[in-house]
């Protein structure tokens, strides 16, 4: 649908974001005066009706083409364990979203209205609140418009995460370190990575992550805190230099590891990065976990989004990780990638679960302003496969997820996801990953360091997160290194200063 202009009889930022998350989610376009529409104009009204609970009106006029209009109304009213601001926005939401569903005629979405990025935290606040699994799953259905397929999913994802966030107190945290270098930049990839830049660049960065390394374990020793989980992430961990990327794994085991750490791991995301050196570094060092991620077993497709790289090569990483006795290897996939099918979908997952890999995560693409595909979609229309194509591959590859005996254990949602999707991790009994279950959560604070990193500090006391980030502009991370480790430092100081 094609409408030329919206108009939202409010200015606050929410109900606009809400109004407009509805209108992305069944892809309404607004178009402005130029181009040839189905609509003139849809307004949307919102009013709050007195009541004991929270309950809104909202109205839906479509004006054509001639002038004439037509309106729609859905009255809902709110629950008594709700906050009550939340409450209002989640019915404005909700309204809307029914309108186009029942009056409109659209598709239903499968997580409904439910756009943020972690659903289980809502799951995970009806289970403290008593709620049993389908008591829950209702509660989803009808104050989210969630799909049964999608509650079932979550719901007991969320119980079954419950023993491992109960290993984790206040003074338990996690590390994170960011390593923003890949080998090549992918075509659909918008994270702040830099293609690996000569030897005085990194030397620089090394520099920098030290200070920032140094700040953190400082921290931690002032404030009592226990590691239980280090990460090393990016970028391409591995596309560092061999002696570099010991250097840096030093550095990280000097300042953070003890005999009691839980999970060590480090992505070495694809195989035109990893050295036999790297393993060897690895396994000297005690990873307990390392992520290889092909993200297809389609060749075409791998050169297509600028792997250098073969179905093969990831094969013989697979097997060379395993030889050198690491625990756990994850490996990474991405459905809907340009030009893939379903059945390319399952060549894939035969080939990777042939494997045996303990943890699976399947990512639905997202679409972003800053990856190369997006830019290039629009100068060569390059064609992605549709959302009905990309929830037919997401069921066949949940399918082999099954089979093998795997089950999903966290999950998290991206904004201009394919088929309206989720990325959701899935392993083997006994090897779930500790660190993407807190992370998710944010049950547990978690220190970044390094470029683009990000610190999230649960304040228990004040029932909030709190977070500070380093640039992610490498140029600006090392020359203002000091300057986001100050920030950190007083974010410290006033959570566990008291």
């Amino acid at each position: 649908m094609n409408i030329k202009t919206l108009t939202i009889n409010s200015r606050q930022e929410v109900i606009v974001k809400i109004v407009r998350e509805v209108i992305n989610l069944f892809k309404i376009r607004i178009t402005g005066p130029r181009e040839e529409t189905d609509y003139e104009q849809i307004s949307v009204v919102n009013r709050r009706l007195p009541g004991d609970l929270p309950t809104v009106e909202t109205k839906l006029i479509l004006f054509d083409r001639t002038g004439r209009e037509q309106v729609f109304r859905y009255v809902d009213t709110g629950t008594a364990d709700e906050h009550e601001r939340a409450c209002v926005h989640r019915l404005v939401k909700l309204n809307l979203y029914r309108i186009f569903l029942h009056d409109l005629g659209m598709e239903p979405a499968p997580w409904g209205i439910l756009h943020g990025v972690r659903p289980t935290k809502i799951v995970h606040r009806w289970i403290r609140a008593g709620l049993d699994e389908e008591a829950i799953v209702r509660r989803l259905r009808a104050d989210y418009a969630c799909s049964e397929e999608k509650a079932r999913l979550i719901t007991p994802m969320a119980f079954r995460q419950l023993p491992f966030l109960a290993t984790s107190d206040e003074k338990t945290v996690s590390v994170y370190i960011g390593i923003p270098f890949c080998l090549t930049r992918c075509l659909y990839c918008s994270f702040p990575s830099n293609v690996l830049p000569k030897r005085p660049v990194l030397q620089e960065f090394m520099q920098a992550l030290s200070k920032d390394i140094a700040s953190v374990k400082t921290a931690i020793d002032r404030y009592g805190l226990h590691v239980q989980n280090i990460y090393i992430g990016g970028g391409t961990p591995t596309s560092l230099p061999d002696d570099l990327f010991r250097e840096m794994v030093s550095l990280v085991v000097k300042a953070f590891y003890h005999p009691g750490i839980v999970e060590f791991t480090v992505e070495a995301g694809r195989p035109d990065s990893l050295t036999s050196d790297k393993i060897a570094c690895m396994k000297e060092y005690g990873v307990t976990r390392v992520s290889v991620n092909p993200q297809t077993m389609q060749l075409r497709t791998l050169q297509r989004i600028g792997r250098q790289h073969t179905p093969d090569d990831i094969v013989t990483m697979f097997h060379s990780l395993r030889e050198a006795g690491i625990p756990h290897i994850n490996m990474d996939l991405i459905l809907g990638l340009p030009g893939e099918t379903e059945a390319d979908v399952r060549d894939t997952m035969e080939k990777v679960t042939a494997l045996h890999p303990d943890d699976i995560t399947l990512h639905a693409l997202a679409l972003k302003r800053g990856s190369r595909l997006k830019r290039i979609m629009e100068e060569t229309h390059v064609e992605l496969p549709g959302d009905a194509e990309t929830r037919r591959m997401s069921k066949t590859a949940l399918a082999f997820i099954d089979k093998c005996g795997m089950k999903p254990y966290y999950l998290y949602r991206q904004g201009y996801m394919s088929g309206d999707l989720e990325n959701i991790g899935c392993c083997l009994p006994g090897a779930e990953g500790m660190y993407n279950i807190q992370i998710m959560e944010e049950h547990q604070t978690i220190f970044g360091m390094g470029g683009a990193a990000a610190t999230k500090v649960v304040d228990h006391r004040a029932h909030r997160i709190r977070s500070v980030f380093n640039a992610k502009d490498l140029v600006t991370y090392l020359r203002d290194i000091d300057e986001y480790i100050e920030k950190r430092r007083l974010l410290l100081e006033e959570v566990y200063g008291k």
